[in-house]
């Protein structure tokens, strides 16, 4: 075998650690990107917020000329006195300033500055008119410990319950149960079983355990001790199925929908209803009326009022006290109507005010050796994140400022006006890739003023039409959906029927096209949505 040496030229692409980290900062949401904030703000020392100082309020010279009476003088003195000092500003850029529309002014005197000098010293004019009769309540941090606490105004400070309160005073359905409990004059033994029975409750109010299930739990291969427990536990079971919410402790919804009816007056229409819910409730979500009337031997129209009643009902009495996640969406665009078009402005609210600290940045100049190449790597890297979170918003702004272009008929006139839109186009069109265009429109959120939606919103495949055009399927679906809202409630829309309609309209659909739409809108097929 002969040997040889042989020369070949490859070429591969290699990311560097910043453009790793803008393309990792671009596809993240708002919550994520904060909580990446907060991280580096505690690993990376040269790395700080930026004073969020309001610029100050303007006054009219009306307003400056007016005569001023001396208790307003007073007041507006102790203003004065209470009043923030402006921060020193970084000579590093301010990551979130230019979107905001409002840079702020370092030079801009503070108020504490305009105050009248003897309110430095606390003595007020000697001329005041006060009747004394406000009551000033003593301040902690103004005369020692022994004044009362001052308490810290929560909302708008008018006494009201704010929402971080509500929320935290969530009652769970066993407390709200635990809590009628103590009402009832029990033993101790049906007191210990009623509690039982409340902690075997599902979130929904349902029993997870048979009684029989819980007596054998505990008795084991007692039967004596089985007797007596089953007796205790049925007892225990009548209390808890008078509480509220009515239905709570059902074994199943068959049960809790007859404890439910028989809370109600003696009716026709509700005995009907407790005949209804003893049989398979297949037939009832069918709605079968010729069925059950034949089954309960009561007239059509009497099943009807009965099945009309158990709709009223709750199936799951446990629904109000279940703690869900409420998820407020925080939009990243904000779009507003402007004189000619639409204004397109990032929130500021979601962009991170960051800068380096220029005290540890000068600090570093003279370093040398390894801890000072270290440093320089750190500095390096807060400058580097600093940049990555304004092109990130830039990105956004771009790709948002196109979307607004292209679907200027959604913003005027609403869904049906939404023309199909696909990544490529918005890609082509600011010479970027479509990887990023999908990075920057997920978990992104742009306010209009038809609400708020997610940038992929806008995007969507097209139908063909008569005209030789395509229509958006956001479009196709506004339109199913304005059908059904108009239609008959005793003779709904079948989906060929839908299909037909859109076909008159110039779109082509088909049934089964108009079916996958119907249930991605969450919308019941024509025979659930007839009305009895």
């Amino acid at each position: 075998m002969k040997q040889g040496l042989s020369l070949r030229v490859s070429q591969h692409l290699t990311l560097t650690p910043a453009l790793q980290q803008s393309i990792r900062l671009l596809q993240l949401s708002t919550l994520e990107l904060s909580a990446e904030v907060e991280q580096m703000l505690d690993e990376n020392p040269f790395l700080e917020r930026a004073d969020e100082t309001a610029e100050r309020e303007a006054f009219g010279v009306e307003q400056a000329d007016a005569q001023v009476s001396a208790g307003d003088t007073v007041a507006e003195q102790a203003d004065a006195l209470d009043a923030p000092t402006t921060g020193d500003n970084s000579a590093e850029p301010v990551v979130g300033q230019e979107a905001v529309g409002s840079p702020l002014d370092s030079s801009a005197p503070s108020d504490a500055d305009d105050a009248p000098a003897d309110a430095a010293d606390g003595s007020p004019d000697a001329d005041w008119d006060g009747d004394g009769t406000v009551e000033i309540a003593p301040n902690d941090s103004e005369w020692g410990s022994d004044a009362p606490p001052s308490k810290p105004s929560s909302g708008s400070g008018d006494g009201e319950t704010s929402a971080q309160d509500l929320a935290s005073a969530h009652v769970s359905l066993t407390d709200h149960l635990h809590q009628q409990a103590l009402t009832l004059r029990l033993s101790e033994v049906e007191k210990a079983a009623l509690e039982m029975l409340i902690e075997s409750l599902d979130e929904d109010g349902y029993l997870a355990d048979s009684l029989a299930d819980l007596a054998r739990g505990l008795a084991g291969d007692d039967w004596v001790a089985y007797d007596d427990l089953m007796v205790v536990f049925q007892d225990a079971l009548e209390h808890l199925q008078a509480m509220e919410p009515v239905g709570v402790g059902a074994a199943d919804l068959s049960e809790c929908l007859t404890l439910q009816i028989g809370e109600m007056r003696n009716t026709p229409v509700a005995q009907a209803a407790l005949k209804i819910c003893a049989q398979p409730l297949e037939l009832l979500a069918k709605r079968d009326v010729k069925r059950l009337s034949q089954q309960v031997e009561v007239d059509e129209a009497l099943v009807r009022e009965a099945i009309g009643l158990i709709q009223g009902l709750e199936p799951k009495p446990g629904r109000r006290f279940i703690e869900t996640d409420r998820n407020v969406v925080i939009p990243d665009v904000i779009v507003t109507k402007a004189s000619q078009g639409f204004k397109v402005a990032l929130n500021p609210a979601v962009m991170p005010r960051l800068h380096v600290h220029e005290l540890y940045a000068g600090a570093i100049k003279g370093a040398k050796g390894d801890s000072g190449a270290g440093l320089q790597q750190r500095l390096q890297e807060a400058r580097w994140f600093i940049k990555n979170i304004q092109q990130r918003f830039d990105t956004i702004l771009r790709v948002s400022s196109a979307i607004v272009d292209r679907q200027s008929q959604f913003f005027s006139h609403g869904e049906l006006a939404m023309k199909p839109m696909v990544l490529r186009e918005i890609a082509e069109e600011l010479g970027l890739h479509e990887s990023t265009i999908s990075r920057v429109t997920t978990a992104k959120y742009m306010a209009t003023p038809h609400g708020t939606f997610e940038l992929k919103y806008f995007f969507g495949s097209g139908l063909g039409t008569e005209s030789g055009s395509n229509a958006s399927s956001t479009a196709v679906r506004a339109l199913i959906k304005q059908f059904i809202t108009a239609e008959a409630p005793k003779k709904p829309l079948s989906d060929n029927q839908l299909s037909e309609l859109l076909r008159e309209n110039g779109i082509e659909c088909a049934r089964r096209t108009v079916a996958k739409y119907r249930e991605a809108m969450r919308i019941a097929p024509a025979n659930l949505r007839k009305s009895l």
